[in-house]
């Protein structure tokens, strides 16, 4: 190969040395700092198994609930599309000719759950009804020629100019480019369509079951935050075309139908053949939720009543939203198997017993400091306590037995929960609440048979009739059914004992029933008596209701609910009694909390108060109610407001800003220059008083000249 350089010569440049990426893979955060917790990668996977399971089975319930309405939609888009190819001339079907249809579909106020319904709807019309479905949002359309854009570009699948800016802008546009009208569209549409037509001219459907003209869908997703002028004119535009274009509207709808009739005047609304689609209400949709993934055995992952609490706390007065509920629940897996080293043997039966006969010495000094094991081995003989305070060996193998029986609690509680419930949900008043979560959490927190609210069920259980009595009766037994527990089939055994006794109350004789006939002394008081006669015949009645006998089924009544009282108090005792609870339950609801109940104020006071809290640097380490001079110019400044009162002199702030800043610069106190003001400091400090009005903690006044107004007090 020839050159023409000067010189020639070859140069090896030795390769540096390849750094190595010191990323960390996600399993790692789960090692705690402390030495010796181990099972880091163990916990990990046990997590991201669980965590998968939560968001797998919420999609499928999801579509379970979400599958009604939807077909009832597909039906309806169905029947319009159907109409639009079959026009007669009579006069109803030209003036239904002239409508557009349109669904309005009633969500509920629970917005973050719908964007999953609206996917799933585009979803399943892109499947089996039309390929042209397209969803806008109000946040993206805030004018018509916005609105126009969005659905153009999303239908075509091509850039669209809105006009008004072709023509300021006097730029050539691309061919891909089309004009930003409805008329364009038809163009398109017409085009699409008589290209389907021709590949297959013999057929009414295409291979995927979408007819020759197919409709025009237009997801409207948040109705409410709409323009009301944009849709006026997006509707009345689109009605002009009604006969070109097969166009059909479906309004998401937060709050209540008549929200369309406040939007749209009469003269647009009658443009429209609306029908109403109602979906499931949030609270059925959560009650869902808890039953499938809390109330079950199956789950291994547990929330203590409190953490329950919080998340329900959250749903219920702050957004209605199972999707962020479900997130809550995940925060709480997240968290439980990051901070707990002994959240390993949270899995299934035969690995946990497998990691619990791992485990380390480390591992077993853990199982001896959790207060539950305490209170276990308290609970111990003598010779059995110093076996478990001295024998590695000993405490896998009591870990052992005890994860068995903490599974056999958990397969014994939800069936008697669920029965107890059964039978009380319909009681006046709803003593022990009228969702099974009320319960839950009350059997969560406490021993339930010892509150006044279940001592006031049992005694209305007490005066139910027979039929309602055996009917509440035979849902337990259907819920005991499925149980395969020991305890569980024999209190299945038993409580259909009492039921087919009382169904043989019904064969019994009247005669038997009645008994030997009874004088009533209220006969006495129909006769003339005097007063001390009076006194006697009362007392006589009082002490005959005393003695009064009990009938076969006030006996056989009480005898049944003396056996239910006697499930609740074995199976429904908190978790909290049983040993290695913390294996399995979330308890820590103040960091949920923090974590999911922002509270940006205290966040930004306590940042600005005391800095080494978020950035952990040990010179911004100091004393509570001081700031270190190291900090950041915006502490200094947040601190020094502190001392101030309604009014600030921003001189005076200034130059106590500059000698804070001077130590912090390390100058002499006995210079000429400490705590001089120079053009750096005098733009720190202004752009940290800007950054202060910013958040909100002070404000420019014309009371004074020179003066802010403080707007905050109370620090953190």
């Amino acid at each position: 190969m020839s050159t023409s350089s000067v010189s020639k010569g070859c140069f090896v440049f030795k390769p540096g040395p390849k750094k190595r990426k010191c990323t960390a893979g996600i399993e790692e955060y789960f090692v705690d700092g402390s030495d010796g917790c181990g099972y880091g990668r163990e916990r990990f996977n046990i997590c991201q198994r669980l965590w998968e399971k939560i968001k797998m089975d919420t999609e499928i319930l999801q579509d379970d609930l979400n599958e009604k309405i939807l077909d009832s939609l597909l039906d309806f888009i169905k029947k319009s599309t159907l109409s639009f190819q079959s026009r007669t001339d009579d006069w109803t079907s030209r003036m239904r000719a002239s409508e557009i249809p349109t669904a309005a579909l009633v969500l509920g106020v629970n917005v973050p759950d719908h964007d999953m319904t609206f996917q799933s709807l585009s979803d399943l019309l892109k499947n089996s009804v039309t390929p042209f479905a397209v969803s806008v949002q109000a946040k993206e359309c805030a004018a018509l020629k916005h609105l126009m854009q969005r659905v153009l570009e999303r239908l075509m699948g091509v850039g669209v100019s809105v006009e008004e800016d072709e023509e300021d802008s006097g730029i050539h546009l691309p061919q891909k480019r089309v004009s930003c009208s409805i008329s364009a569209l038809c163009r398109w549409y017409k085009t699409v369509t008589k290209k389907h037509a021709m590949k297959s001219p013999d057929k009414t459907c295409s291979e995927n079951g979408f007819s020759q003209s197919p409709p025009i869908v237009v997801i409207f997703k948040d109705f409410e935050a709409f323009n009301p002028q944009v849709l006026q004119d997006f509707i009345l535009i689109c009605n002009r075309y009604i006969h070109e274009l097969p166009l059909i509207f479906v309004f998401g709808i937060a709050t209540s139908p008549s929200t369309i009739q406040h939007m749209l005047p009469h003269s647009v609304s009658s443009l429209l053949c609306i029908e109403l689609f109602q979906s499931l209400s949030c609270t059925q949709h959560l009650a869902t939720v808890i039953d499938k993934l809390i109330l079950t055995s199956q789950f291994h992952f547990k929330l203590s009543g409190k953490v329950l609490q919080v998340l329900l706390s959250i749903f219920l007065y702050h957004d209605f939203s199972v999707r962020n509920f479900v997130k809550g629940l995940q925060l709480a897996l997240l968290e439980h198997f990051h901070s707990q080293p002994l959240s390993v043997l949270c899995c299934k039966k035969q690995e946990a017993l497998h990691y619990a006969q791992k485990l380390s010495h480390k591992d077993v000094e853990m199982v001896r400091q959790l207060p539950s094991f305490m209170r276990y081995v308290e609970t111990q003989e003598p010779q059995e306590q110093v076996q478990l305070l001295t024998s590695d060996d000993r405490v896998k193998e009591v870990c052992q037995m005890l994860l068995k029986g903490l599974r056999k609690y958990h397969k014994n509680y939800y069936p008697i929960l669920r029965c107890l419930h059964s039978l009380t949900a319909s009681l006046p008043k709803y003593p022990l609440g009228k969702q099974i979560r009320e319960l839950h959490i009350s059997c969560l927190e406490k021993n339930v048979w010892e509150t006044n609210e279940y001592e006031s069920a049992m005694q209305l259980l007490r005066l139910l009739a027979k039929d309602e009595l055996v009917a509440a009766l035979r849902k337990c037994a259907d819920i005991l059914k499925p149980g395969k527990t020991k305890k569980m089939k024999s209190a299945l055994q038993q409580l259909e004992d009492y039921i087919v006794r009382f169904e043989q109350l019904d064969s019994m004789s009247i005669e038997s029933l009645s008994g030997e006939e009874v004088t009533s002394p209220g006969k006495d008081l129909q006769k003339k008596t005097d007063l001390f006669q009076l006194q006697k015949t009362l007392l006589e009645m009082k002490g005959s209701r005393r003695t009064k006998k009990m009938s076969p089924f006030e006996i056989l009544r009480n005898e049944t609910l003396d056996f239910i009282d006697g499930l609740v108090r074995s199976h429904l005792t908190p978790p909290e009694l049983q040993p290695l609870n913390e294996v399995c339950y979330y308890s820590s609801s103040g960091v949920l909390r923090r974590h999911l109940n922002a509270t940006p104020r205290t966040s930004i006071q306590t940042a600005l108060s005391h800095p080494f809290y978020y950035l952990q640097n040990e010179s911004l380490k100091t004393d509570a109610g001081t700031v270190s001079s190291a900090a950041p110019d915006i502490c200094i400044v947040y601190k020094l407001h502190l001392e101030c009162g309604r009014l600030i002199n921003l001189y005076d702030w200034l130059e106590a800003y500059a000698t804070v800043v001077s130590a912090a610069e390390g100058k002499d106190p006995d210079a000429e220059d400490y705590g001089k003001v120079d053009e750096l400091k005098h733009a720190r400090f202004i752009q940290s008083v800007s950054e202060l009005e910013f958040l909100g903690f002070v404000k420019s006044t014309k009371q004074k000249t020179d003066h802010v107004a403080r707007l905050t007090w109370g620090g953190c």
